[in-house]
C-alpha cells in the first residue's frame, strides 16, 4: 500500500464566519482561509487530499456543505475552522445532519499580535480565539465528540496533528465499509472471539458473513496452474526459499497448494466484495491445509484477517493497514503467545501457528513447511521472520454484552535474546509498558483478548481518533498507567458507556 490510495480520500476545510463585518472583511477572509488550506494541503504531514469549501456565513449555506459531505464518497471528514465569529445557533441544523467525524481547528491567520499598528480591523479579522470558543460551545452543548487541535496553521506540529487525524478519519470511513467473509466458525469452546456480529454492524458499520469451506474450496479447485506458477515466481524473487520448497524440490508441491489456495481465497473475496477473511484449524475440509502463507501474503496487500473465526480482529486488521499506508512500519494479526520471565524484566513472545503479516519483517522472510500438529490436514506453508526493536501498539476488540470496547496497549519491541533454531513460525518480542506485571494485569482487567491488532506505524492518538468517531470505549495501556487507575477507568466506562 502506499500514499496514493490515501490521496484518493478527501477532507473538507470549512471556515466560519458571518455578514456583520462587511464585503471587505469577508473578501480577506476567503483570501486567507485559501492560503491556509493550500498549506496544509501540501504539507508532508497531510496523507489525504485537503479540499477547501469555501466561507460559510448562514445557516443554509452550512446545512447544505454538511449533506453535501454526507454524500460524497470520498469525503471522510471535515475540518471546520471560524476565521471570525460564527454565531453557533446557525451551526445547529448542520451539526445535528453531519454524519461523517469533524475536526475542530483554533488557529488564526495572524501569527503573532501586531503591536505597533492593531486596530479594531485587525480584531475583527483575526478572533478566532473569539469564534471557536463559540462553535465549541454547541458542539458540547449537542454532545458531539470531536478532535479538537490548537496552534498556528504554519507550525509542523500542528499539520502533524490534523495529518494523524485524518488517518484516523480513513479508518472510520474504512470499517464502515468493511466486509469480512468467515470460513468456518469460531474455534469450539473459546469465548473471546465470539461477538455480536449485529452490533457491530450497528456501530461500527463492518460486515461479516459466514461461508462453509466447500464454497472457498470450489473457488481453490479452479485455479488455474500457469497462475500458480506465476506466483510461484513472485514468492521465489520476494522471499528465500529453500531448496526443498522450489521447483523441482522435494516439498515442491506444498507451496503449490498454499499458493493455490491463496488464489482461491482472493478469487472469493473479490468475486464477493470482501475486504478480510477468517478462518479456523478445527474446520478445514476441502481444503489440503490451513491457510498460512495465504494469510501472510494477502494481509501484507491490506487485507483483514482473523485466525479461529475472530472477526472482531479481522475488522481491526483491515482498519489498521488502511489508516498506515504510507507510513514506515507494518501492522499484523497478532497474538499474546508465551513469556520469557528472566529476560529483561519480563518479555512476551507474540506469534500464532502460521499468520502473522510480513510486513512487520526485520528481514527477508524465509518460506518453510513444518507439522502443525493440529487439524489433521497436510503441513502447511508458512513465512518465518522476526520483527525489528522499536515502539508497537497492540490493539485488542472485546465483546462485553452491552457494547464493544477496545483495550491499546502501547509496547516496546525488542530484538530476540536468543536463537530459536526450532521454532518454525515467525515471531516478535515486546515489553509492555509500563511494566510486565502492570501491563499485563491491566491488560487482563480490562478483557482483553489473546488477538490483537499489532503494528509498528500507527500509535494511540491514531486509535483513541478512531475510537471517538466510532464512538467505542478505549483503554490505553502506557506509561504512566497504574493498577487501581486502570481499573478506576474501566468502572467510568461502565458508567459512561451504559
Amino acid at each position: 500500500m502506499s500514499l496514493t490510495a490515501l490521496k484518493e480520500k478527501s477532507v473538507w476545510f470549512v471556515v466560519g464566519s458571518q455578514h456583520l463585518y462587511g464585503k471587505e472583511t469577508l473578501d480577506a477572509v476567503d483570501r486567507q482561509s485559501r492560503k491556509v488550506a493550500a498549506t496544509l494541503a501540501d504539507s508532508d504531514a497531510m496523507p489525504v487530499t485537503l479540499d477547501f469549501k469555501g466561507v460559510v456565513t448562514t445557516p443554509s449555506e452550512i446545512l447544505a456543505v454538511c449533506k453535501k459531505a454526507n454524500d460524497a464518497e470520498d469525503c471522510v471528514g471535515l475540518v471546520f475552522w471560524m476565521h471570525t465569529f460564527s454565531p453557533a445557533k446557525m451551526w445547529i441544523a448542520g451539526l445535528q445532519a453531519l454524519q461523517k467525524p469533524f475536526l475542530q481547528l483554533n488557529t488564526q491567520y495572524g501569527e503573532e499580535i501586531p503591536w505597533s499598528s492593531i486596530d479594531m480591523n485587525y480584531m475583527n479579522l483575526n478572533q478566532s480565539a473569539h469564534g471557536d470558543r463559540e462553535f465549541g460551545y454547541i458542539c458540547s452543548r449537542l454532545r458531539i465528540d470531536r478532535k479538537i487541535v490548537c496552534g498556528h496553521w504554519k507550525d509542523v506540529s500542528t499539520q502533524q496533528a490534523i495529518g494523524e487525524w485524518t488517518r484516523a478519519a480513513v479508518g472510520h470511513d474504512t470499517m464502515r465499509n468493511t466486509r469480512i467473509a468467515r470460513f468456518g466458525d469460531n474455534m469450539r469452546q473459546v469465548a473471546v472471539t465470539e461477538g455480536d456480529k449485529v452490533d457491530a454492524q450497528i456501530r461500527l458499520g463492518a460486515t461479516v458473513d459466514g461461508y462453509g469451506l466447500g464454497d472457498v474450496a470450489a473457488f481453490v479447485d479452479a485455479v488455474e496452474m500457469g497462475r500458480i506458477k506465476d506466483d510461484v515466481g513472485a514468492v521465489m524473487d520476494s522471499y528465500d526459499v529453500p531448496t526443498e520448497l522450489a521447483p523441482g524440490g522435494d516439498r515442491h508441491s506444498s507451496l503449490i497448494d498454499a499458493l493455490q489456495i491463496e488464489l482461491g481465497i482472493r478469487d472469493f473475496l473479490a468475486e464477493n466484495n470482501y475486504h478480510g477473511f477468517t478462518t479456523t484449524f478445527e474446520i478445514l475440509h476441502g481444503l489440503k491445509q490451513l491457510p498460512g502463507i495465504s494469510a501472510q501474503r494477502m494481509m501484507a496487500d491490506g487485507f483483514g484477517f482473523g485466525a479461529e473465526g475472530d472477526w472482531k480482529t479481522a475488522i481491526l486488521v483491515r482498519t489498521m493497514k488502511t489508516m498506515a499506508q504510507g507510513l514506515p512500519g507494518g501492522s499484523s494479526f497478532m497474538e499474546d503467545y508465551t513469556y520469557d520471565f528472566r529476560a529483561e524484566g519480563g518479555i512476551v513472545l507474540g506469534s500464532h501457528m502460521l499468520e502473522i503479516c510480513p510486513t512487520i519483517a526485520s528481514g527477508k522472510p524465509r518460506v518453510a513447511v513444518h507439522p502443525l500438529a493440529i487439524g489433521g490436514k497436510e503441513d502447511p506453508v508458512r513465512l518465518i521472520f522476526t520483527t525489528p526493536a522499536g515502539p508497537a501498539i497492540n490493539v485488542a476488540m472485546v465483546d462485553l454484552g452491552d457494547r464493544f470496547r477496545w483495550i491499546c496497549g502501547e509496547l516496546d519491541v525488542v530484538d530476540a535474546p536468543n536463537e530459536m533454531p526450532k521454532l518454525p513460525v515467525a515471531s516478535a518480542f515486546w515489553k509492555t509498558r509500563p511494566s510486565f506485571n502492570t501491563g499485563t494485569a491491566c491488560w487482563m482487567h480490562g478483557g482483553g483478548a489473546h488477538h490483537s491488532g499489532f503494528s509498528m506505524a500507527l500509535n494511540t492518538e491514531h486509535m483513541r481518533d478512531l475510537a471517538e468517531m466510532v464512538g467505542i470505549e478505549m483503554l490505553v495501556i502506557g506509561a504512566d498507567t497504574t493498577v487501581e487507575d486502570f481499573k478506576r477507568d474501566i468502572r467510568l466506562g461502565d458508567v459512561s458507556y451504559r
